[in-house]
């Protein structure tokens, strides 16, 4: 075990320590701790020597902020490229939000999921109705609403408007759902910028500082206008959350895929919708989030077991997009933070990321190096970690054999 692996991860000790060992021991002793902290520490070097920065003497201070001027840059760029898209093919407004509509539409990543229908989403709405939202938009009945407006932007009204009270009850209805309530499509990306959208749009956005909305159960990605006064840096940071979000929904859809011979079907779509599903594993003290487990046959397409997934699932279910090469393909300056998402470097016990998502934060937010953003980072090198320990029978067939019961084919009651 490596003290950078521990000290990045701010891991309690000595959990951290042995649980590696047992990993290690199941696997064999392959030291793929020590290999994979030598791979990172080379990686790092690499790109501190494309950014002109001397690998052996760059201070964390001085990494942080040619990282800051390097994100301004590239945003500056996309930015520029993503109002270009919206002038050319939306609207003369050249829109930011729209342009990054535009270019999410014409990716050639996958975007089909298993989704609720929108006459399950409707019938599901109608008995919860969301009398706030109603207000809200300006509608006198709960009716009109509904003919004006999508079930899918009744529901993004009702989530921002109505509470953790109406959100539970409306939870308690997906219990009810049934496979036929589902169907394969294509992801949904909207943007909720009508007028009687404006005002909630300006207080959403000004109060909680992020301008997205993702119903994963709903195969939905909705987008809310960013502010002309937003902040530099803000275009990356959602754009980058915004294609997270997206791998986040087709994880989810394959899951809920393998899930329909299960009885308790509705119970998934309530944690799809409120969390993420997880599967447990003997070897380790923790369960690992199922996005983890599709990023993996997304990236090694040839250890896909057609024996635990067909028919429900096939290989090119599995799609895992990574951001920085998505974003590249929209604007190339972002090849630089290519494979940079678990990247980083020590600084009294405390991490400096490289990851996009932390950089453009700390941009965005004008954060001190002090309190510098490194959540992203942290969590990309624990999931990156795990990938390598997954390459492995032993812990691979662990967490499989955590699933196997989910697909066993039960008697829906």
């Amino acid at each position: 075990m490596t003290r950078f692996l521990s000290e990045s991860l701010q891991a309690p000790e000595p959990f951290f320590r042995l649980g590696l060992r047992k990993l290690e021991l199941a696997n064999g002793n392959p030291s793929t701790d020590i290999r994979f902290s030598n791979e990172v520490s080379q990686a790092t070097k690499t790109k501190l020597m494309q950014l002109g920065l001397d690998p052996k003497d760059t201070t964390p201070e001085e990494l942080y902020h040619v990282l800051q001027e390097r994100v301004r840059a590239d945003d500056a760029k996309l930015t520029k490229s993503l109002r270009t898209l919206s002038a050319t093919h939306v609207s003369a407004e050249a829109d930011v939000v729209s342009g990054m509509i535009h270019a999410i539409k014409e990716l050639p990543d996958s975007k089909r999921c298993f989704a609720m229908k929108n006459s399950s989403l409707k019938a599901v709405i109608k008995q919860v109705p969301p009398k706030r939202a109603m207000k809200r938009l300006g509608y006198r009945s709960f009716d009109s609403m509904l003919k004006h407006e999508s079930p899918m932007a009744v529901l993004a009204a009702a989530w921002l408007v109505e509470g953790g009270s109406w959100q539970k009850r409306l939870l308690d209805q997906y219990k009810k759902l049934q496979p036929s309530d589902f169907e394969n499509r294509s992801i949904q990306v909207i943007q909720l910028n009508s007028k009687r959208w404006q005002e909630l749009v300006a207080e959403t956005v000004g109060q909680n500082r992020h301008n997205l909305l993702c119903f994963k159960e709903m195969g939905t990605l909705a987008f809310l206008s960013l502010p002309k006064e937003a902040p530099a840096g803000s275009v990356t940071v959602s754009f980058s959350l915004a294609l997270l979000e997206l791998n986040e929904i087709r994880a989810s859809s394959t899951f809920l895929k393998l899930s329909q011979v299960k009885a308790d079907f509705g119970k998934v779509v309530q944690t799809i919708a409120s969390d993420e599903p997880r599967l447990s594993s003997e070897l380790l003290d923790q369960p690992v989030p199922w996005h983890l487990i599709q990023r993996y046959y997304a990236r090694l397409t040839h250890k896909f077991r057609e024996e635990v997934f067909e028919p429900h699932v096939q290989a090119e279910d599995m799609a895992w997009h990574p951001v920085e090469q998505t974003l590249s393909k929209i604007e190339p300056s972002f090849e630089f933070w290519h494979d940079t998402a678990h990247l980083g470097i020590m600084h009294n016990k405390t991490p400096v990321s490289m990851n996009l998502v932390d950089v453009a934060l700390n941009y965005c937010n004008n954060l001190p190096f002090e309190k510098r953003a490194v959540n992203y980072f942290q969590r990309s090198l624990w999931h990156e970690l795990l990938l390598r320990y997954l390459k492995h029978e032993p812990l691979e067939s662990s967490v499989l054999s955590g699933l196997q019961p989910q697909l066993a084919e039960e008697v829906a009651i």
